[in-house]
């Protein structure tokens, strides 16, 4: 079944092909995209989501929202160490690509409101929209016909620091609304699920490149950079769980491992900001959210490598693509 779904970026390396997988996957109908304070500069945010939908020939027809440019009450904290630009480089001239004057909030209540229990939302950025969505209007929760969430870590490492994953830091406050909506939340945890299921080491990046597509040669470029820091700090490839949120929405399938949890997000402590503690029922805490533990790794991949032989026609030049 077609699923209508939005997603809610912070347009950077897996970001992207987290909207390639709701442009291209034939189970998808990719409404609406709203962009959120996070990985990289806004504006740099902005020109990658654009130059994604012109490598897969879709510029112009997904609108595009602006939604909030830094977190709920904190500063922005960037991830431009890990991504660089985003985009490895790659430039579009963006003449003509006009963004949506409607704000990316004003987006989400709205588009879930027209169509009630219709609409899955995949938010793969710090989930600042999401809450001010949840806060503006009380039936979102109730209109949206799922949250699948890339954030977190299962009672692992962070990413961003020794507790927390990026996502969640940066808005804590945000995650923390979100969490206690009633949102029917499914989870995709940085830790352990990313680091198992969601590398793409040499010899699948070597794969990807021999495609030779527009799509695969954008993945490559896209990826680059996240590539030098992963192998950096002792990861052996490209991390995956913006894309693979969006996939296991799709492909239900792609899940071995999954459970109900009581998740609570820290938002009091400088040293422990944005953990996500996720009790696995054993403490007498009420579920709030199916947090995925496992996903068939070698299924994912080949769903990437289906994706990016899709043969397009990009809309328009993009510098450094070839």
């Amino acid at each position: 079944m077609t699923r209508r779904i939005i997603i809610d970026t912070d347009t950077a390396q897996d970001d992207c092909v987290a909207l390639l997988v709701g442009l291209l996957d034939r189970e998808s109908s990719l409404e609406a995209i709203t962009m959120v304070a996070g990985n990289v500069g806004f504006s740099r945010q902005v020109h990658n989501a654009h130059t994604t939908l012109s490598v897969a020939g879709r510029l112009g027809e997904v609108p595009v929202h602006l939604g909030c440019e830094r977190p709920l009450t904190r500063e922005w904290v960037s991830a431009e160490n890990v991504h660089g630009d985003g985009a490895g480089g790659m430039r579009m001239d963006l003449t003509g690509c006009a963004t949506e004057a409607e704000h990316g909030v004003d987006a989400l209540v709205r588009i879930v409101s027209e169509n009630p229990g219709q609409i899955d939302i995949v938010a793969i950025g710090p989930l600042t929209n999401i809450a001010m969505a949840v806060v503006k209007d009380p039936t979102f929760a109730a209109n949206v016909r799922s949250m699948t969430i890339m954030g977190g870590s299962n009672n692992g490492r962070g990413n961003i620091t020794a507790a927390a994953e990026f996502n969640f830091y940066v808005d804590p406050e945000a995650a923390d609304t979100v969490f206690s909506s009633g949102l029917n939340i499914i989870v995709v945890p940085w830790a352990p699920l990313t680091l198992d299921g969601a590398v793409f080491k040499a010899d699948k990046l070597k794969q990807i490149a021999a495609i030779g597509t527009p799509l695969a040669r954008f993945f490559t470029k896209v990826c680059a950079a996240t590539l030098e820091f992963d192998e950096a700090v002792g990861i052996p490839g490209t991390t995956h769980p913006d894309s693979l949120s969006a996939a296991v929405l799709l492909h239900p399938e792609l899940i071995t491992a999954a459970a109900d949890y009581n998740v609570q997000i820290e938002t009091g402590s400088e040293l422990t900001r944005g953990y996500s503690a996720m009790s696995w029922g054993v403490h007498d805490l009420p579920a709030n959210a199916r947090v995925i533990e496992a996903v068939d790794g070698q299924a994912f991949f080949d769903l990437i490598c289906v994706l990016l032989a899709t043969i397009t026609v990009p809309s328009r030049e993009i510098e450094g693509l070839r």
